[in-house]
């Protein structure tokens, strides 16, 4: 009898050996991941190497780099998630103050929106778009594209099925962002040059009309329900309050000396719009229940441009150009809670859903 159990033993410990735990080990213990898969991952742009730089989220680590070509800059997805959209454009960078005669001429044979297979993991084509696209937009139905052409001052329609530019719509100079309506029905696009926004009514496939919002405007979001748009006006630190309905500036809100901004986003819920603020440093949080400003949150990267959010509302990520790095913001407690390096000179971040 005493052999029986013995033997009953010894089998029970090599089962357990084999299954790569021990007798005294929780039962569940070696089910638990050291980094469960995430339900999402980012996407940066990466102006300067012209490449993808690809990061996990439960690790927060840098897991692919993928070639796009010259000058990767706006980043969206398909509504299906299948594809990624890129921006890239063959002109030369040229900042505030830089005497265009000096530059090199442009390469229009770069200039479109790349094609990225998510599944493939590269680049797999690119549609002509007109000249030096910056910033795009896709319809609801995925099936257009909206860009802004920014040397030519004006908004391209592509169809991508056919890969052709159906209509060029003329707006206002340094056309830069690009933002569909939550509904479908419009497309904003911002003027650097005149100060304005252009109203693109998507069914008549016509600019509607153009109102003023302040100098320098570069980028709009919206909230969920469509009824107000937040626009950033780099040269004087505000943020513009749009009513998206009239299509009417509201209200701007003033930030701190220094703080530049950028790139808006708006929380998954509604109840914040998130600020860029470049060369300030600062995520500038709003609340858009009452259109105030609550607080500035430090991104410890230098010019902070192109930023996205967490499906769950939870984490910002930033592309810090110059310092060639992507913060992790903690939305909670508003703190850095890593900086992970990327290529040279990211530019946009998107967070995609798997």
């Amino acid at each position: 009898m005493m052999g029986s159990k013995r033997s009953l033993l010894i089998a029970f410990a090599v089962l357990i050996a084999a299954c790569g735990g021990s007798p005294s080990e929780p039962e569940d213990g070696a089910a638990v991941e050291a980094h469960p898969e995430a339900s999402y991952r980012v996407y940066v742009t990466n102006e300067e190497s012209g490449d993808l730089t690809i990061i996990d989220p439960a690790t927060l680590e840098v897991v692919s780099t993928a070639p796009l070509g010259k000058r990767p800059r706006g980043i969206h997805a398909s509504p299906d998630g299948k594809t990624i959209y890129v921006a890239l454009s063959g002109s030369p960078p040229s900042p505030p103050g830089v005497d265009e005669s000096t530059l090199p001429p442009p390469d229009r044979s770069a200039d479109g929106i790349g094609i990225f297979d998510v599944a493939q993991n590269k680049l797999v084509k690119l549609i002509k778009s007109g000249t030096d696209p910056e910033e795009f937009a896709l319809s609801k139905d995925g099936s257009l594209l909206y860009v802004s052409n920014e040397d030519a001052a004006l908004a391209s329609i592509v169809d991508i099925a056919t890969e052709e530019i159906i209509k060029s719509l003329p707006v206002a100079g340094e056309p830069e962002g690009v933002t569909l309506t939550p509904d479908g029905a419009f497309v904003y696009v911002t003027s650097e040059e005149e100060g304005n926004i252009f109203v693109i009514d998507t069914a008549k496939a016509e600019v509607l009309k153009h109102f003023d919002v302040g100098p320098r405007p570069r980028s709009v979001a919206f909230l969920p329900d469509g009824t107000k748009g937040y626009v950033t006006l780099e040269t004087v630190g505000q943020i513009a309050v749009v009513d998206a309905v009239k299509h009417e500036l509201t209200k701007t809100i003033q930030l701190e000396k220094g703080n530049r901004p950028m790139k808006a986003i708006v929380s998954p819920d509604g109840s914040r719009a998130y600020v860029s603020t470049g060369r300030g440093g600062n995520i500038a949080v709003v609340d858009t229940a009452t259109d105030e400003l609550v607080k500035l949150i430090p991104t410890d990267g230098t010019r902070t441009w192109g930023i996205d959010i967490s499906p769950d509302g939870r984490t910002i990520f930033t592309a810090n150009g110059p310092s060639g790095d992507v913060s992790v913001i903690d939305v909670v407690s508003g703190t850095v809670t890593k900086k992970i390096p990327a290529g040279a000179k990211p530019w946009g971040v998107l967070t995609l859903p798997r």
